[in-house]
C-alpha cells in the first residue's frame, strides 16, 4: 500500500489480544451469555435477545463495492477499518462479518479476516476451523444426502424421481475433481448408481438457512422445508418428508450461535455464517446483526462481491427479515485499479497474476471510462432511497490525478461524500475520515424502499433486478426457466424474493463485459429454489459451486515452524 507494512500474519501474531470475556463486557454481553472456545473466541447465547428486546437499535451501515477484479477490492479491510475509525471517534461500534471458507484460503483469494492493520483476530483460527460452524453445516448437509440415497435403496416409498435429486454433498475445500462424480458403484449394497457431485460447503442451502434463521425453532422449520427432489408424478419431496430435519437441527444447535472475536485494536466483531454471494445471498447471519444492533450505537456489516450481487440481496432479501431494520446508509468501496480495469487499462483474468506494469501506470483516460461502473453502482444504491459514501481504498501507485477524477465523477453521480481510506496501512487512524463521513451520512434521513414487492409475479421481480440494477434492456427465458416459473407459481412459491445467480465480475451475466454494459439481454437458463432459505434463484449462465485450485495454490506456502507457529498464511 503506502509504506512498508509487515505481512498480515506477522501483524496478527504480534497483536496484543484481550481475553474475549473482556471484549464481551465492553459491549454489554454478560459472562453467562458466552460459551468460550479458548481464551480469544466465544459463542453468544441466543438468550441475550430476550434480555435486549427493549433496547433501541443502533445505526446500521453496509459496506459493498464496485464490480471487482478477481482478487477483490478490500471490502473486508474497509469494513473493519471503518469500525476502527468509528471507535477512534468515541463511538460504541460492532463489526459483523461472514466466516471464511477454507477453499479460498488455500486457493487463490486468501482469507477473509481483513488485512494489514485492519484485521479480525485470531486470524489463523478464523481462516481455518474457527469454532467448527462450517463443518457442522457440512455434516448436516451430508446427512441429508445420505438419507436420500438410503431411502432409494430401502424401497423408495416416497417415489422419488432419481433424476430430480437437488441435494449434492459438500466439502470445505476447493476440489475440482469432485464437481461431477458417479456414486453407488460396486454392487447393490453400495447404493443405486447415479450421477451427482460436490459443492463447496458455503454453497450449501444449509449455510444460507443458517444465515437467515432468526431462532432455533425457525432453523428447524427452514431445514424441514428444504426441497430435496420431486416424486415421479411431480410432487415436491422435503427434508421433513425424509424425517431428517430434526437430526440436521441437532447438528447445528451450536452453529446457530454467533461467534465473538476482536479486531487488531480490540474492538468487537461478531462473525457468523458464510453463504456464497452468487447462488446464495452472500451476507452474514441475521442473528449476528440483531444482537449487534441491540448492543451498539453503530453496526458495520459487509455484503459479498459487488453492489449488484451481495448488496442488492442484502437489501431485498436480508432486510425483509423479522426485526431487522434497513440500513441507514451504504459505503461503496472502489480502487483505482478496479476502475482502470473497467476502462480497459488492463485485463484481469481469474487465476492469473495482474499485469502490474499496467496497473501502476497512470491512465486517467481509462479511469474516466471505467468510472461508469462506479456511477452505475451509486445510482443503484440511490434507487433504494439510501445515501452512499464512496471509499477509495488507496494503493501506493495510485496517482493524485486518478484519485481526483474518481472523486469528481462520484460526487457528480450523487455520492454523499468520497473519502480516501488508508486503513490497511494505518488501522483506525486511516479510517477516521471515512468514519466522519459515515457519521454525517447517518444523520441524513433516508427514504428506504425495496426494489420490488414480494407479491409481484416471478418474471416481474426478475426483470426489475435485470433492468434497474444490471442495466439490461430485456430478459430472455429458456424453455426450462418457463417451466420452472409455472411450477413454482403453481406450488405457491411465487411470493418468495429473488436471488439472482450470476457472475460477480460484471454488471451483466458475461464476465467479459466490463464497465457499464448497455443494451444487453439477460438470459435466464433455469430457475431453482432454496425453499428453506426462502428464495428463488434464477441462473444467468453457468454457476460454479465448487471452485478449483490455481496452478500454485496458496496452501503451498502454509506450514508450521519448529515452535508450532503457523507460517505462510498471507
Amino acid at each position: 500500500m503506502l509504506t512498508k507494512v509487515p505481512i498480515d500474519l506477522e501483524i496478527a501474531q504480534a497483536a496484543k489480544l484481550k481475553p474475549i470475556t473482556e471484549i464481551a463486557r465492553q459491549i454489554g454481553i454478560n459472562d453467562d451469555e458466552l460459551e468460550l472456545y479458548g481464551k480469544y473466541k466465544a459463542k453468544i447465547s441466543l438468550s441475550i435477545l430476550d434480555r435486549l428486546k427493549d433496547n433501541k437499535q443502533g445505526k446500521y451501515i453496509d459496506v459493498t463495492a464496485v464490480t471487482p477484479t478477481p482478487l477483490g477490492e478490500g471490502k473486508t479491510v474497509t469494513t473493519i477499518g471503518l469500525s476502527l475509525g468509528l471507535a477512534k471517534l468515541g463511538k460504541k461500534v460492532i463489526t459483523t462479518l461472514r466466516q471464511p471458507s477454507m477453499g479460498p484460503v488455500f486457493g487463490i483469494k486468501g482469507g477473509a479476516a481483513g488485512g494489514g492493520y485492519s484485521q479480525v483476530l485470531p486470524m489463523e483460527d478464523i481462516n481455518l476451523h474457527f469454532t467448527g460452524d462450517i463443518h457442522a453445516v457440512g455434516a448436516a448437509n451430508n446427512l441429508l444426502a445420505a438419507f436420500i440415497d438410503n431411502h432409494l435403496i430401502k424401497g423408495n416409498s416416497l417415489n422419488i424421481d432419481i433424476d430430480s435429486i437437488a441435494i449434492r454433498r459438500v466439502v470445505d475445500i476447493s476440489d475440482r475433481a469432485l464437481r461431477q462424480i458417479r456414486i453407488g458403484l460396486g454392487g447393490k449394497e453400495n447404493g443405486i448408481p447415479r450421477d451427482t457431485g460436490f459443492d463447496i460447503t458455503v454453497a450449501s442451502e444449509v449455510m444460507a438457512i443458517l444465515a437467515l434463521a432468526d431462532s432455533l425453532p425457525d432453523l428447524r422449520k427452514r431445514l424441514g422445508r428444504m426441497l430435496v427432489a420431486s416424486t415421479k408424478d411431480g410432487r415436491p419431496v422435503t427434508a421433513e418428508d425424509l424425517k431428517c430435519a430434526g437430526a440436521m437441527t441437532v447438528l447445528l444447535k451450536d452453529a446457530i450461535k454467533p461467534n465473538l472475536v476482536q479486531t487488531t485494536e480490540n474492538t468487537a466483531c461478531i462473525m457468523h455464517a458464510g453463504p456464497f454471494a452468487n447462488i446464495a445471498h452472500g451476507n452474514n447471519s441475521i442473528l449476528a446483526d440483531l444482537i449487534a444492533l441491540k448492543l451498539a450505537d453503530y453496526v458495520v456489516t459487509e455484503s459479498g462481491f459487488g453492489a449488484d450481487c451481495g448488496a442488492e440481496k442484502f437489501l431485498d432479501i436480508k432486510c425483509r427479515a423479522k426485526g431487522l431494520k434497513p440500513p441507514d446508509g451504504m459505503v461503496l468501496v472502489c480502487t483505482v485499479k478496479a476502475i482502470k480495469m473497467h476502462g480497459g487499462g488492463f485485463n484481469a483474468i481469474p487465476g492469473r497474476p495482474l499485469d502490474m506494469e499496467q496497473v501502476k501506470k497512470e491512465n486517467v483516460e481509462a479511469v474516466i471510462k471505467g468510472a461508469e461502473n462506479l456511477v452505475k453502482h451509486i445510482e443503484n444504491i440511490k434507487q433504494f432511497g439510501l445515501p452512499v459514501v464512496v471509499a477509495i481504498n488507496r494503493f501506493l501507485y495510485d496517482t493524485e490525478k486518478e484519485i481526483a477524477v474518481i472523486k469528481e465523477i462520484a460526487k457528480k453521480a450523487g455520492a454523499f461524500d468520497v473519502v480516501l481510506s488508508e486503513v490497511w496501512e494505518k488501522g483506525g487512524e486511516g479510517g477516521v475520515d471515512l468514519a466522519d463521513a459515515v457519521l454525517r451520512m447517518c444523520e441524513k434521513k433516508s427514504d428506504f424502499k425495496f426494489l420490488y414487492p414480494l407479491d409481484a409475479p416471478i418474471k416481474k421481480k426478475i426483470e426489475s433486478i435485470a433492468t434497474k440494477i444490471y442495466g439490461a434492456k430485456d430478459v430472455e427465458y429458456s424453455e426450462e426457466a418457463e417451466k420452472k416459473i409455472e411450477y413454482y407459481t403453481r406450488l405457491g412459491y411465487d411470493k418468495l424474493p429473488i436471488n439472482m445467480a450470476k457472475t460477480h465480475l460484471s454488471l451483466s451475466h458475461d464476465p467479459s463485459l466490463k464497465g457499464r454494459p448497455r443494451d444487453f439481454t439477460l438470459p435466464i437458463r433455469d430457475i431453482r429454489i432454496s425453499a428453506g432459505a426462502g428464495f428463488l434463484y434464477p441462473l444467468c449462465g453457468t454457476m460454479r459451486t465448487m471452485p478449483g485450485l490455481p496452478s500454485v495454490p496458496a496452501g503451498t506456502k502454509v506450514d508450521i515452524d519448529k515452535d508450532g507457529k503457523i507460517v505462510g498464511l498471507f
